[in-house]
């Protein structure tokens, strides 16, 4: 299990052929209470960069951008019920969506966990 990071804080847990996306601690950190999530239809073919779900914080809705290519598999349910798992484990039980992956090359693009750190301790 490898774990990567996207310059617009969703990070991507690859096991096999699957890849598990949320958003970062850091990011429901900024966006406040989650108070609502959109998500993707299962077998909506995504592309890297563009958007994949929103998320709606107390301060403001997001976008959540696929950070690689490829088509959505499973969607986390437990979150319409209950979106405040975004905040208290965004990177474990909160996860979005689960894809297959499209173009492998494209994890190339991003960031371990050291790198994120680095780039969140500049922001």
């Amino acid at each position: 299990m490898t774990v990567y990071y996207s310059k617009e804080h969703e990070w991507v847990r690859v096991e096999g052929d699957t890849a598990t996306v949320g958003i970062t601690d850091y990011a429901q950190s900024q966006l406040g209470d989650v108070v609502f999530v959109e998500l993707p239809a299962v077998g909506k073919a995504l592309v890297q960069g563009k958007d994949a779900a929103v998320v709606e914080s107390v301060k403001a809705a997001s976008e959540v951008y696929a950070p690689i290519s490829g088509s959505v598999r499973e969607v986390n349910d437990a979150l319409e019920a209950d979106p405040s798992l975004v905040n208290s484990a965004a990177e474990t039980d909160g996860w979005f969506f689960k894809m297959s992956i499209g173009n492998s090359a494209e994890l190339s693009g991003l960031m371990d966990a050291d790198a994120y750190a680095a780039f969140c301790a500049d922001l």
